[in-house]
Parts: C-alpha cells; structure tokens; sequence
C-alpha cells in the first residue's frame, strides 16, 4: 500500500488512490479466508447472517478476515480458516485443503479471497460466531443444495459466490 495515497480511511475500511483509480482496502487484515466445509456423508454445512452492506441476510461458507485480531496477525492462513471454521459452525477439520487464492474484487479492491477444503468434520461446540456475529448455521446435503439456496433466495437472502467457486474448484481437484 505503500505507493497509494490515503484519500480516507477508518478502522476497517480505507479509501485509497493508485495512478488515478480509487480502490478500497481493509487496513486491518490480510486477506479473507472461506471454508468450504463438506461432511463425511456430503452435506454442506453454510452460515446465514445479516450484513449490513447489503441490508440483508447472506447465505454464506464459514469465512473470516487473515490478521484482523492482534493475536492472529502472524498465523498461518490455513490456521484462520480452521479457527473460523469453528467459531462460526462448531465443526472442526482433520483436514483443511488449500483449493484457491483469488482477487475477491479486482476492480475495487486489492483483498484477497484464500479458499479451503475441510474434510473430516467433527461438531465440537455449538459455533454462532464471536463478539455477536448472531450466525446461523446451516447444514444441508450436496443433493439438496439449489433447493435450498432457492429457497433462501425467495425468502429474501443473498447467496455468496464463494459457495459456487468452492464448489466448482472442489470438482475440478
């Protein structure tokens, strides 16, 4: 970031300037992970929550910021993905795959979207989120999948694009 010019910036979003484009960067964080989290017995399991940039609730995989809380600035990303894997869902991977690692808006951003696999599932906690997230957990078998992300679509939700690049990139391994 050092070559852009700081045109405003607050906690967790700057607005910033490179040869005439502006862009926006999150300065807190390195990057984004999404879990794309697949049972032994193929379901899915998703998390529903309210984002307020939209102004409504999203369908999403399990996903989090790299490097947003102090004492996870230097871990491994592989490990952010694991850690939020169980905060938002409860579930913990025996495995967790690298699958891509993807602009997640080149036009408007410089972020980072880092994939993951993450097979072996086991329910330890009952998952929701921290500092009121208020997340929603869903678990849904591959074979019902459109079914239901229609049917959260007409109930009013977004689906986030994440869960079909996942999805694809899993098939394509």
């Amino acid at each position: 970031m050092n070559d852009a010019k700081t045109l405003h910036e607050t906690r967790f979003l700057g607005l910033y300037e490179r040869d005439g484009w502006t862009f926006c960067e999150r300065p807190n964080a390195r990057g984004v992970v999404g879990v794309l989290a697949i049972t032994d017995d193929e379901k899915i399991i998703l998390v529903e929550q309210f984002r307020k940039p939209i102004n409504r609730r999203c369908i999403e995989l399990p996903a989090g910021l790299v490097g947003d809380e102090e004492e996870h600035q230097d871990e491994p990303i592989s490990h952010t993905a694991a850690r939020e894997l169980e905060e938002e869902t409860g579930y913990t991977a025996a495995e967790i795959t690298r699958l891509a690692a993807c602009p997640t808006s080149p036009g408007m951003t410089s972020e980072t979207t880092h994939l993951f696999l993450a097979a072996g599932l086991t329910k330890t906690s009952q998952g929701g989120g921290i500092d009121g997230e208020n997340i929603t957990v869903h678990v849904v078998p591959l074979r019902s999948l459109t079914l239901f992300l229609n049917k959260k679509e007409n109930e009013g939700c977004s689906v986030n694009q994440m869960i079909y690049a996942s999805l694809y990139l899993r098939s394509v391994k």
